[in-house]
This record gives structure tokens, C-alpha cells and sequence, in this order.
């Protein structure tokens, strides 16, 4: 039998967790391997097995790199399906007002929230927001992302929201991440429509949905609806009109009351349903009819101190797809920590340590639609895996909000070798 060619061979690992496994548990679908290797040619993955008979199933090609990963845990490319890092401005005010007891609907009330970041956002230029975001992905970079959701949502204009999805489509070009764009002109509704909701909701069907969908800055399109931000017809409104043209729907949906956006999200179709915090047994059921994907946000829930978590519990247990985010953003996210949103969903959302790197792997590129390329390690996905100085997976999420990576492949090339320091296990 002839032996698969690869120009990047990764050896030894003490847990290899492809993702590629089959079975109702977690255990069963990471496809977990100890003393695992992995080839990959021209970047994507070849072969994956037990390194004691990597020799017999693969031909080194003459210069390919290899990774020894002895005594480290190697996982899929982490996959941050919900974030806002495309954004100008700081709101580290808003947060010592809340840690004084303030809460996020009173400082909104008072002019802050998404609306000061949408101040800061439209005075930026967009290439001040393509500088604004590299740093902060060469920190999502550091904890093993190599592929994340970017949303608009703090322009509220048409020229706004098209210059931050220009910037969200400019960054990959400037570093390692993959970025898939989502349409957020249904963030907030913008100061200088405050009288007058229902005109802003015609201008986003008439006018930011169409020119979106035209100049093709958006795979999705998002809607918070939620009290204070839109209700379920006026995302309706919008997501249908995104749907028409394109677009698949996306919801912030329960994260501070159950009004009726999971509904809405089983209603359309949508790839995901982000939040669902309030979530009840009714919408739970309408999720898993509908085949939505149900996305966890811990880091969110601690950042506005705020109960109860989202039931990552029953909604794993319920049968549905289930994705796992940092949602960074300027207001109730700021962390670019993918290990603290792995930890925080098992001590709060109630997973394993297995089920929540599944959810910010192959479960959260489902919820992106984009998991028949990333998100597991198997033949023909995209070679994005990461090495982590950690003899178990578990170690992940055990370990609280600190991050092991040692050296991060995207698309069969290392994009990252962490400083020595970090390459010691434990």
C-alpha cells in the first residue's frame, strides 16, 4: 500500500483529540487518541492515528516540519463563533459604574452602552479599526483561535456599518485568524432615531441589509432582540429581509428575559441562538425541533454579574448542537481568555471539560455553518490544529483562564511558537 505524502507531521501527543469521532457522549466524539500524530499536505490533514504506525501510512516529503508534541494535548484550531472585535473606544468607565452596583440597562438608559461604543466607532476610520483589531486577535491567536466570527453592530448607519465590515474583510490578509462576517445593524437602535424606532428599522431592510448583501460583507445577519433593543417583530423584520437576500439569521436571544427571540430564531431557520440565559423548556423544545445551534457566553454572564447561566446542561443533554464563544466586545465581554470561557462553561453552564472544548471546536464551526473545514482533525480538513503544554484535554479547562498553547498550525503552517516559559506541561 502506497503511504500518503505531508509536509507537516505532528508526533507524540500524549492526547490527540480530533473531533472526528462519532457517539452520543463526548468522550466518544472527540475521537481522542493518547499517543496520537497527525500529517497534513498543503494544508489540510492527511492522516491521523496512532503515531506507533504513522511510519507505515506516511511518507515524509524531502523539508517537512515537524512538531514533536511529547507530553502536550493537540486539539483543533479553536473556533470563536460570537464576537465583536472590530470596535473603537473604552467603556472602562461603565465598569467600575457597575462594579459600584450599577446595572447594564441603567448605564444604556443613561447614554452609555452600545451606544457609546457607537460613538467611538463611527468618529474611527477604517483603517484606525483594522489597527484597533489586530491586537486583539494576536490575543484571541494566543489562546489557540484560528477562526472566529466578527460582527458589525456599532456603526448603525449605512456607511458605518459598511466601513466595519470593509475592516472585518481586510484582516485576514494582515494575520493568521479566518474571520466569517455577521451583520449586526440590529445592535441598538442609534441616538438620532430614538423618536422615531420604526424609521431605523426601515432603514436597516431598505438600505443596510441590501447594500450588505450587494457588496457580499456578510455571510449572517444578527438581530439583539431583547428589552431595550428590538422586539421580535422589528428582528423579524430584518432577519427576513436578510434571509431574502442571502444571508442566514443569527439572534441574541434570552439573555435578559424570554420575549420570544428563540422562538424567533427556531421560526427562521438560524444557524445559532446566542446567550439563552432566560431560556425556557418551551424554547429549549423549538430550538432542538428547529435544528438551531445554541451558543454559550459565559464570560458575559460573569462580566455583568449576572444569574442565572445559560442551561448548557439541558441544551447538550436536549440533543442540540452546542457552540462555546468568548463574545469579546468593549461593554459585557472583554476578554479575548478562550480558556476562561472553557472553564467557566463547566463550573456554570455545567459541561464537561470534553463537551465545552468540543463546543468551541467542532460544535461552534456547526454553529458557523463552516465544520466540513474546520473544527476537527480528520482527512481533508483544514490542517488548523493547536499543541498545548498539557499532558490532558481536561487540563483546558482545569486549569482556569490560562492559556497552554505552545505552537498554533493554520492551514498547515505554524503561526505561533509561545515563549519557552509557556512550553513546560503543567
Amino acid at each position: 500500500m502506497s503511504r500518503l505524502e505531508a509536509d507537516l507531521i505532528v508526533r507524540n501527543a500524549a492526547d490527540l483529540c480530533t473531533m472526528a469521532g462519532t457517539g452520543a457522549d463526548a468522550a466518544a466524539r472527540l475521537g481522542r487518541l493518547r499517543g496520537g500524530a497527525v500529517a497534513c499536505r498543503e494544508g489540510r490533514v492527511v492522516w491521523t492515528g496512532p503515531d506507533a504506525e504513522l511510519e507505515a501510512n506516511v511518507e515524509p516529503l524531502a523539508g517537512a516540519a515537524r512538531i514533536d508534541a511529547t507530553g502536550c494535548t493537540v486539539t483543533p484550531g479553536l473556533v470563536d463563533c460570537h464576537t465583536h472585535v472590530v470596535f473603537a473606544g473604552d467603556r472602562a468607565d461603565e465598569f467600575a459604574l457597575r462594579c459600584a452596583g450599577a446595572t447594564y440597562l441603567e448605564i444604556a438608559r443613561r447614554g452609555g452602552g452600545i451606544r457609546a461604543t457607537v460613538r467611538a466607532t463611527r468618529e474611527a476610520s477604517e483603517d484606525t479599526l483594522v489597527e484597533l483589531a489586530l491586537p486583539r486577535l494576536a490575543r484571541m491567536l494566543a489562546h489557540g483561535v484560528t477562526t472566529a466570527e466578527a460582527k458589525s453592530g456599532y456603526g448603525l448607519s449605512v456607511a458605518d456599518e459598511l466601513k466595519m465590515l470593509r475592516a472585518v474583510g481586510r484582516l485576514p490578509s494582515l494575520q493568521p485568524i479566518e474571520l466569517v462576517a455577521t451583520l449586526l445593524c440590529a445592535h441598538a437602535i442609534p441616538p438620532e432615531y430614538a423618536e422615531s424606532r420604526e424609521a431605523y428599522v426601515e432603514l436597516c431592510v431598505r438600505e443596510i441589509v441590501p447594500e450588505v448583501a450587494r457588496a457580499g460583507l456578510a455571510r449572517f445577519c444578527d438581530a439583539f432582540v431583547e428589552k431595550g433593543a428590538f422586539t421580535v417583530d422589528e428582528g423579524r423584520a430584518i432577519l427576513g429581509r436578510a434571509k431574502e437576500l442571502g444571508m442566514k439569521a443569527r439572534l441574541h436571544a434570552d439573555q435578559m428575559s424570554a420575549m420570544g427571540a428563540v422562538e424567533l430564531a427556531a421560526e427562521l431557520g438560524a444557524a445559532s441562538a446566542d446567550h439563552l440565559e432566560y431560556l425556557t423548556d418551551a424554547g429549549l423544545a423549538a430550538l432542538a425541533a428547529a435544528g438551531v445551534s445554541a451558543v454559550l457566553l459565559p464570560v458575559s454572564t460573569l462580566f455583568l454579574k449576572q444569574e442565572p447561566y445559560a442551561p448548557g446542561r439541558r441544551l447538550w443533554d436536549a440533543g442540540l448542537n452546542v457552540g462555546l464563544a468568548t463574545n469579546l466586545n468593549p461593554g459585557s465581554a472583554t476578554s479575548e481568555n478562550a480558556s476562561l470561557a472553557l472553564g467557566l462553561a463547566c463550573l456554570f453552564n455545567g459541561l464537561t471539560p470534553s463537551e465545552a472544548l468540543f463546543a468551541f471546536t467542532k460544535g461552534a464551526a456547526r454553529a458557523l455553518l463552516i465544520d466540513d473545514r474546520v473544527g476537527s482533525l480528520a482527512p481533508g480538513m483544514q490542517a488548523d490544529l493547536v499543541v498545548h503544554a498539557c499532558e490532558s484535554h481536561e487540563h483546558l479547562a482545569y486549569h482556569l483562564a490560562v492559556s497552554h498553547v505552545r505552537t498554533v498550525v493554520k492551514k498547515g503552517k505554524v503561526v505561533l511558537e509561545a515563549p519557552v516559559e509557556r512550553c513546560r506541561a503543567g
